[in-house]
């Protein structure tokens, strides 16, 4: 175990290894300050880890980071910022309607592979061409992958300096909030300090027929067999294929927890991030893709964070494929991040409950001693 930790912390990692994880690491910030940084005895503090779609998080930080800079409206078509986009009935499609899972696209292209993740041209022509499924705003159907490209684009284009995706979110998040071990897109010294993911026990695959697989081509499943790969692991993915360590995705998600303010830089108004928290248009109705309700908000983070913050009325959360996760609550300015490398689905106890309420030990003592 590492520093910055107490007894209970301690004993719910060593429950998580009983209960079958390997490699966990947990970091917390209370405002600007690391309060928790801790790991089971398998991993180390530079280990970095997959962490799926808690890349969506950082990918709609990007964006309202835009919109704070008045470079974009989250409210206006695609379209305007990308005019290649305009056309097979997707004129209309808002920047909100992709952040809340609403634009009725949720397919990639058919025949994306491993090695075609990487052409970040490749990805966004063709997506340029879909169809839509549905129409905008009338259907929840969980964007598991298209998301970060049709977000990212946005952002690329609208960045007076027309850098790449993954340079803006380098450059314009992780720098100034400290977050120095998350990519999209790793460099290739980083690789050996990757965990290695397992998944022990998948469940069972979706009817051939599911939108899942429309969202997510087999050849690209959120799995070891694609997720392991070093090719894979240098791409800049920006709904699934971020790579960090717990620690910079707590700094990342810290401004959400502290009104819009972290590290001493203001990112985003208190207003808008309050505006995060307005649930999305039927909010309670089953996603589609995945066939479960999906607690989505209208600023693409999750409202509610199943397992590790259940009884917390107002949080910004983004899981992640397998179990990882980050979430703030903007009500007690405390961000969070669980990375893991070991992928679950549903399990009789969850792993990371224990080690949630282990972290608000460690927020009630540092409270106590200010």
């Amino acid at each position: 175990m590492s520093h910055l930790t107490t007894p209970t912390l301690d004993a719910a990692l060593r429950r998580a290894v009983e209960l079958g994880e390997h490699r966990v690491q947990v970091a917390a910030c209370l405002g600007d300050e690391l309060i928790v940084d801790a790991w089971t005895d398998d991993v180390g503090g530079s280990t970095v880890f997959p962490i799926f779609s808690i890349s969506k998080g950082i990918t709609a930080l990007a964006v309202h980071l835009q919109a704070e800079r008045r470079l974009l409206d989250v409210d206006a078509p695609i379209a305007r910022y990308w005019p290649e986009y305009a056309q097979k009935g997707k004129e209309s499609i808002t920047l909100r309607d992709v952040l809340s899972h609403r634009a009725g696209v949720p397919q990639m292209p058919p025949d994306v592979t491993p090695e075609l993740l990487g052409d970040w041209d490749w990805v966004t022509n063709r997506l340029a061409e879909v169809t839509p499924l549905f129409p905008r705003d009338t259907t929840n159907a969980y964007h598991s992958m298209a998301f970060g490209w049709l977000l990212g684009e946005v952002v690329r284009r609208t960045d007076p300096e027309q850098r790449t995706f993954h340079r803006f979110v380098r450059d314009e998040l992780c720098e100034p909030l400290g977050a120095d071990a998350f990519w999209f897109g790793i460099p290739s010294e980083v690789e050996q300090r990757v965990a290695v993911l397992t998944f022990p026990d998948p469940p069972p695959p979706a009817p051939a027929d599911a939108i899942v697989h429309l969202a997510v081509p087999p050849p690209v499943a959120l799995a070891p067999e694609v997720f392991n790969r070093a090719d894979v692991h240098g791409v800049s993915a920006p709904a699934v294929g971020g790579i960090a360590d717990a620690r910079s995705l707590a700094r990342l998600f810290a401004p959400l927890a502290n009104g819009g303010k972290a590290g001493g830089v203001r990112l985003l108004s208190e207003e808008r991030v309050e505006g995060l928290l307005e649930r999305r248009r039927d909010f309670e109705v089953d996603d589609l893709t995945y066939g479960r309700r999906l607690p989505v908000g209208v600023g693409g983070f999750w409202l509610e964070a199943p397992g590790v913050a259940d009884e917390i009325e107002r949080v910004l959360c983004h899981p992640g494929a397998g179990g990882t996760v980050a979430w703030a609550e903007p009500d007690t300015g405390l961000s969070v991040a669980i990375c893991h490398d070991r992928m679950f689905a549903a399990v009789p106890e969850h792993p990371f409950t224990a080690i949630a309420d282990g972290v608000r030990e460690v927020v009630r003592s540092v409270v106590l001693a200010r």
